[in-house]
């Protein structure tokens, strides 16, 4: 094997050493719908930039409680506006630094094929034992499938067999268990490349429920982070844009 010129070499050893010494690690607190892709978009980002991406997934509700209550979050990558806002109000994020990175569907889905119809005539017809939502008071996917429900005028008929999830999650889980035999989920759960990925499901139109606006900020723990600043500038790329439209978001214009 032929030994590499020396200054070449060299600068191969500089590079590297360069690169490990201004990686960083950012703590990003997620949405729970948004587990998905940013799992995709973590390995693009951390492979482009260098910088370590950790996540914790919950309900936006319970990381606002979260970020008050002091935990170490840089980034928070939120399933609504109406927090961050908050947030932004409250003096808890970098001035100018809030941003819609995805914009959610809500799908009612089923794990069993054919058990869905394409206009979600199953919630009418009432013949199941337990319908699965997110807890709506925490998070907003589970808020959304409230004002469909709402919409519909079902609210009295389907409360009795409504069993609310900690988050989107749990409300995806009880349903692929079999606990329950359908319920209100991100589309980006059960959806990739435009196709479904298992199950039955009704893609709730956008005029049944507030837009999802899911929006993104960095935290006053993050301001002097460089991993932070690369992600809250990767999340606005055509790499990440990609991933987010494969999962069935759109994208703000």
């Amino acid at each position: 094997m032929k030994a590499l010129p020396l200054n070449f070499a060299l600068g191969l050893i500089l590079a590297t050493a360069t690169a490990v010494a201004t990686a960083d690690e950012v703590l990003v607190a997620v949405a729970a719908n948004f587990t998905a892709p940013i799992q995709a978009i973590a390995k693009d980002f951390e492979h482009d930039t260098g910088h370590k991406l950790v996540a914790s997934y919950g309900a936006t509700g319970q990381f606002y409680t979260q970020i008050k209550n002091g935990a170490p979050f840089q980034v928070f990558l939120a399933a609504d506006d109406a927090t961050p806002i908050r947030l932004e109000k409250e003096g808890e994020i970098v001035p100018g630094a809030r941003f819609t990175y995805a914009i959610g569907s809500l799908a009612l889905w089923s794990a069993k094929s054919g058990y869905v119809d394409g206009n979600g005539d199953v919630l009418k017809h009432n013949a199941f034992m337990h319908l699965s939502i997110a807890n709506p008071g925490v998070a907003p996917y589970g808020l959304a499938a409230t004002q469909v429900i709402a919409k519909l005028g079902l609210t009295e008929v389907l409360k009795p067999k409504m069993v609310e999830g900690q988050n989107i999650t749990q409300a995806y889980q009880f349903v692929a268990t079999g606990n329950a035999e359908l319920g209100f989920v991100a589309l980006s759960q059960i959806y990739k490349d435009g196709k479904l990925t298992s199950g039955s499901a009704w893609i709730v139109p956008s005029s049944l429920y507030e837009p999802i606006r899911q929006d993104a900020v960095l935290l006053l723990k993050g301001k002097d982070n460089a991993a932070a600043k690369a992600l809250m500038d990767y999340l606005k790329g055509p790499k990440a844009a990609a991933v987010i439209n494969a999962y069935g978001y759109q994208l703000q214009k």
